[in-house]
């Protein structure tokens, strides 16, 4: 390949990032759009409720799979099948006409960014080395964080002058110079298996989905009786709710899938995940404080747009533009990495990083009250994606330092698994003291009102997650609703804080040189070439990220 210090060599990673901004923003996007989409395509509630969950479950199962046949049959190859299977889903969602239609292309979607996602990690971990990858993991961890906190404005702005159709018809174009750009990404692959881990590939499936599905389902479906009645492929939960089967039966095919590999490891028979992964104290403990980071993460920007819309009325665009100063710090954050690296080690980047989000956390949390200007929250949300935008670039850097180049695009889907378990842990848990909070704090307001119109509000208010506060016309209980909304919000921000510092307890854990040592990757496969047929050369040394000199 070029050298690093050519225009010509980043190029790959220009492509990488753009990916990666167009599968992130869009799922924010989405979110952004869903009241719109109810109104247009006039769907009932279970509908709107499966256009993002069937996306997530998708990705989230698929990505182990996807991973393993990057490595096998080559990483740039699958990342350009995965943007045109989402250039094409996306299609198809601008022209939907009703909700089965959407939730399907949803679902087609999913699969197009659990190939193209843990491909971009794979390749870029292939073809830099050294402070070039530094660089290049600083760029995608600030995207990362950075995207998810932009999206709500971009979509706010988007569904806003153009409609909910906007939000699909914007990939387009992006996806249309991706598959240009994907012609210079350099190919590579870890050679061709003697078999096919079929067995594996239903386990790794099956429990994924069904983890994944309880932890994002059960707040709504309840995790032993129905909340409500459950209407789910057109079966009727009444009386049972299916969270707690469906978490039981992705535990124990998960279980068996650990058992499964070790067995055919064992054999020598080829495995879909590779276990001895989480030999690599690197990949072990960054994978225990990645799954801590996103639980935190996801959480907070999920509560936080819900509190500046439902008890303070900021409009979409508004809220966006709030949260926008997250991006904003994680930006910043990102291009200070590479320098920071020249004096710090990679774990005390990370631990600096989730020790500024703590702080930026408990300070939002602190920060919340009723009637609050925008103002009073900016320099905690700068303070927060600035630690995302160290912790997340160099967490990726630590988790995929000591992994094997054959191993590459396995390690990052599962790296990229453990964090959507981790995204959707953070949903579930922070999602489910918010709700709870809701509900106590605002029956504790309203302690003057008789029985049954303190426990109708809460519950009106508690199943909406504070939606439906707006619409309260009497003052002294829209008052108190808002009250009630402030404070279950301050405590999931504070919950947040202490989530965070456990993620920083995570990094002592991690080694001190988690990074490789000062020799050549080893390559993937003798002889290896692009598509222009001329060889890719062996990348160089390797400092990861430390001063040679020292």
């Amino acid at each position: 390949m070029p050298s690093p210090n050519s225009r010509q060599s980043w190029l790959p990673l220009v492509v990488l990032a753009t990916g990666v901004s167009m599968v992130v923003i869009d799922a924010t996007i989405v979110n952004v759009a869903v009241p719109a989409i109810l109104a247009d395509l006039r769907l009932g509630a279970t509908d709107v409720e499966w256009i993002n969950s069937v996306y997530s479950l998708m990705f989230a199962a698929l990505l182990i799979p996807f991973g393993r046949m990057g490595d096998l049959h080559g990483r740039r190859r699958l990342f350009a099948l995965g943007v045109a299977v989402f250039l094409l889903a996306s299609v198809l969602a601008a022209l939907s006409v009703n909700g089965p239609m959407l939730i399907a292309v949803r679902a087609v979607q999913g699969v197009g960014a659990a190939m193209a996602v843990p491909m971009t990690l794979a390749i870029i971990n292939r073809i830099y080395t050294g402070r070039q990858r530094v660089i290049a993991f600083a760029v995608w961890g600030s995207i990362i964080g950075g995207m998810a906190a932009a999206g709500p404005l971009a979509g706010g702005w988007l569904v806003t002058e153009y409609g909910w159709r906007a939000a699909f018809w914007i990939n387009l174009p992006i996806a249309a110079l991706l598959l240009l750009g994907s012609l210079r990404v350099p190919e590579s692959r870890a050679g061709h298996a003697a078999g096919a881990d079929l067995a594996g590939l239903v386990l790794a499936v099956t429990g994924t989905t069904g983890v994944v599905f309880a932890l994002i389902e059960g707040q709504k479906y309840g995790w032993l009786t129905p909340r409500r009645t459950a209407d789910l492929f057109g079966l009727r939960f009444e009386s049972v709710s299916p969270v707690p089967f469906a978490f039981g039966a992705g535990v124990v095919a998960l279980a068996a899938l650990v058992v499964l590999e070790r067995r055919r490891e064992r054999a020598g028979r080829p495995v879909l995940v590779d276990l001895t992964l989480f030999e690599l104290p690197s990949f072990r403990y960054g994978s225990m404080a990645a799954v801590i980071v996103a639980l935190g993460e996801f959480g907070m920007i999920l509560v936080l747009p819900l509190f500046l819309q439902s008890a303070l009325g900021y409009t979409a665009f508004r809220a966006g533009l709030v949260i926008a100063v997250l991006a904003l710090g994680t930006f910043l954050a990102g291009g200070l990495v590479p320098a920071l690296s020249k004096r710090w080690s990679p774990r005390a980047i990370v631990r600096a990083g989730l020790g500024m989000e703590a702080v930026g956390a408990a300070g939002i949390g602190l920060s919340l009250t009723p009637g609050m200007g925008p103002w009073r929250l900016v320099p905690w949300l700068l303070l927060y994606g600035a630690g995302i935008g160290l912790a997340t670039a160099q967490l990726t850097g630590v988790l995929l330092a000591d992994v094997p180049a054959r191993l590459s695009g396995g390690a990052s889907a599962l790296q990229s698994t453990i964090r959507q378990l981790g995204a959707a842990l953070g949903v579930a848990v922070l999602g489910g003291v918010l709700v709870a909070g809701l509900g106590s704090a605002v029956e504790r307001g309203l302690s003057g009102r008789p029985e049954q119109v303190r426990a109708g509000v809460a519950r009106v208010v508690e199943e909406s997650a504070g939606a439906a506060i707006p619409s309260i016309r009497d003052p002294a209980i829209h008052a108190a609703a808002v009250e009630g909304a402030a404070e279950a919000t301050r405590r999931v921000a504070l919950i947040t804080a202490l989530a965070l510092l456990a993620g920083v307890g995570a990094t002592l854990l991690l080694p001190r040189t988690p990074a490789s040592p000062d020799e050549p990757d080893e390559p993937d496969e003798p002889g290896e070439s692009g598509e222009s047929g001329e060889p890719v050369a062996a990348a160089g040394p390797d400092t990861g990220g430390r001063d040679p000199k020292t």
